[in-house]
């Protein structure tokens, strides 16, 4: 009964005397308690449940079964009769904060650009609602914002209403309402008119301030992650104290830190640059040693050296050789990669070489008739899977 809900009647109550109707344990085994009269908010309409103490045992988490409340809580409640519980209000009021803030942000989208809200999540860092549209700029997330912010600071008074199906058509709403029975209207005079059974608080001013923190494309819609209230302020502390780490990192002044952090990351491109400038020296001059072995088959080993570094050293001794078939390894200390590959003087069929190796070392790999890669596990030292891929050779050179 509606009666018996004071989170509805009172919902700044923080502490209330009741009766214990009920204890018991769920299918789940989990302990609950059923009171004559409640203010304990119990989980819906896309806000979390209330907690706190009930006769001095925590309550974990309310949900409503089959018509009445039940209290989940930490250990059974053995008594009956009459008990004083508590609520945690801190919780409780966070909840209002950011509940009515999304009231009035979802508002806003459709004052302005006729974003409907397709769905709403109170998590416990942040609030997210998915609007009905595939983009929303960044000149129209501060709009929003802004008109959020203004109904804020107007402190307009909530009304709370319970109407029947009948009363619906006085009130212009913002979506159609999805129950036929006790029909609760959350209103903010002028602004917007909606169905829920949350937790709000007296007014607008309430809720403290709002601030959108980020965006996400979702499949045809476009997530808004926002914060109110305290939040606002914790998110801004956490952002403070990391910039602040940041800053100090860089032997920077806070509000010169991101021309700072520019200036690292073009250094570090232009060193990447010169690195691999370097690399591709290093490469030149390896595979002019290599070239220069009077074999036609050049076998080389090596520790640690990725798939891309072993193809390319390939590429670059043949280059200088007008007959050779280069076969290079490495050894990762987990894991055996190769590489065979030949001049297109030469007819064998790199591919048999592949054939042959890659189940030597349970692996796989690819390539063509001139030249092939693969990858495996190391069932034997790097230079037997060297030794390997010559004899697999089909035709001696």
């Amino acid at each position: 009964m509606l009666q018996d809900r004071l989170y509805y009647q009172e919902p700044y109550r923080t502490s209330f005397t009741t009766v214990v109707t009920q204890h018991a344990v769920d299918e789940q085994g989990r302990p609950f308690a059923v009171l004559e009269n409640t203010a304990f908010y119990p989980t819906g309409g896309g806000q979390p449940h209330d907690t706190g103490h009930i006769a001095d045992i925590t309550v974990v988490d309310v949900e409503e079964v089959d018509g009445e409340i039940r209290h989940y809580l930490e250990t059974p409640l053995v008594i009956g009769g009459t008990v004083s519980a508590e609520i945690d209000w801190d919780r409780r009021f966070d909840h209002m904060q950011q509940h009515t803030g999304q009231h009035v942000l979802t508002a806003a989208f459709v004052e302005l650009f006729d974003y409907p809200t397709v769905s709403f999540h109170l998590g416990r860092e942040f609030v997210t609602i998915d609007l009905a549209t595939d983009q929303v700029s960044s000149d129209e997330l501060r709009a929003a914002e802004k008109l959020a912010n203004s109904i804020i600071l107007e402190n307009r008074p909530i009304e709370q209403k319970w109407v029947t199906q009948e009363e619906l058509s006085a009130y212009s709403l913002r979506k159609q309402i999805s129950v036929d029975e006790e029909i609760r209207l959350v209103i903010i005079p002028d602004f917007d008119t909606n169905g829920c059974g949350g937790t709000h608080p007296s007014s607008t001013g309430q809720i403290g301030s709002l601030k959108v923190l980020s965006t996400e494309k979702q499949k045809k819609n476009t997530r808004i992650h926002f914060v109110c209230g305290g939040r606002v302020l914790h998110q801004l502390g956490t952002v403070h104290d990391e910039l602040s780490d940041v800053a100090r990192l860089l032997s920077a002044p806070l509000d010169q830190a991101a021309d700072a952090t520019q200036k690292l990351l073009d250094a570090q491109h232009t060193l990447e640059k010169q690195l691999e400038a370097a690399n591709e020296q290093l490469l030149e001059v390896e595979a002019a040693s290599l070239a220069e072995r009077k074999t036609i088959v050049i076998r080389q080993t090596y520790k640690n050296r990725a798939m891309q570094e072993l193809q390319k050293l390939a590429r670059k001794t043949l280059a200088l050789r007008e007959q050779a078939i280069v076969l290079l390894v490495s050894d990762d200390g987990e894991k055996l990669q190769f590489v065979a590959s030949r001049t297109n003087s030469l007819t064998p069929d790199m591919r048999t070489v592949s054939s042959i190796v890659l189940p030597a070392i349970e692996g796989k790999g690819g390539g063509s008739a001139s030249s092939v890669q693969g990858g495996g596990a190391r069932t034997m030292p790097a230079e037997d899977l060297s030794e390997l891929l010559e004899r697999s050779i089909p035709v001696h050179v």
